[in-house]
């Protein structure tokens, strides 16, 4: 399998976290689940097999194929895996969408969406591009031009929106309340601007950023103790955070470990492993 992470060039350092591209991927399972992570993802299939969201039985709900776009999602989602897949994808800071999308982002939470109802052809002439260009820089490069001439910078997210939620991502598991009060403006405004430019409101992404770095403590973890682990990460008892294992997994606590996924990138784990 190849896989390969693009270095962020200077000029989208604001607005994008990551761009990766993999190839030959070969998963031992068909359906997997993502658990949210806080981010908006453009997504290219260059291997011309079409991908699924699935229910809880496993059963298709909506088929995409070229490019798509995942809003930001507030629950978990499944979706098919495939043999020999090829993928390149974006992944967007918290208020990174914006200036590239140009319309609010919370018109597409919990949506995914066809790349091209938003960049119409110009979006699929890319992907074409994508898919000529032989060299994996040579697609990045083609990608980060995209990027680049569809991004206005004078639609970045004020400095102080910008900072509320760099102290939400440093302060995961506290201190909630009191980085809202430090917002300039009225709280009804903080929220306003941050389902604008982020999809989310402030309490969300919290939660988000609160269960994903809870998973990563998992993952590094020999032996659980889930009282302990609820209590470190700021949750006032277990049944909020049974709850928020629930939203955002789709399992309790004790079947997440039983099944193994705390040997899974935190933020997917397979539903079907074969074997």
């Amino acid at each position: 399998m190849i896989f390969e992470n693009y270095p962020i060039p200077l000029p989208l350092e604001p607005y994008i976290e990551a761009i990766f591209y993999f190839k030959d991927f070969m998963p031992d399972h068909h359906v997997e689940r993502f658990v949210p992570t806080g981010n908006i993802y453009l997504l290219f299939e260059l291997d011309g097999i079409t991908r699924h969201t699935l229910n809880n039985e496993l059963v298709p709900l909506r088929s995409f194929t070229n490019a798509w776009i995942s809003g930001m999602q507030r629950y978990y989602l499944n979706i098919s895996a495939h043999p020999h897949s090829e993928m390149l994808v974006v992944k967007f800071k918290p208020f990174g969408a914006f200036p590239v999308f140009q319309f609010p982002i919370d018109t597409i939470n919990d949506c995914i969406e066809p790349a091209e109802r938003f960049f119409g052809a110009d979006l699929l002439n890319l992907r074409n591009q994508i898919i000529e260009n032989k060299s994996v820089t040579e697609k990045f490069a083609a990608m980060e031009a995209w990027l680049i001439d569809h991004c206005d910078p004078a639609l970045q997210a004020p400095e102080e929106l910008v900072q509320v939620m760099e102290a939400l991502q440093a302060h995961p598991f506290a201190r909630h309340q009191e980085i809202l009060a430090g917002y300039p403006k009225s709280q009804k405004h903080l929220i306003q601007q941050f389902k604008k430019y982020g999809g989310l409101t402030p309490k969300i992404f919290h939660r988000i950023l609160r269960f994903n770095k809870l998973l990563e403590n998992i993952n590094l973890k020999e032996s659980i103790v889930w009282s302990d682990i609820s209590y470190e990460t700021g949750y006032a008892d277990q049944s909020h955070f049974i709850k928020d294992f629930n939203a955002f997994c789709g399992i309790n606590p004790t079947s997440y470990i039983q099944n193994g996924f705390n040997d899974s990138i935190p933020n997917f784990f397979p539903l079907d492993r074969e074997g």
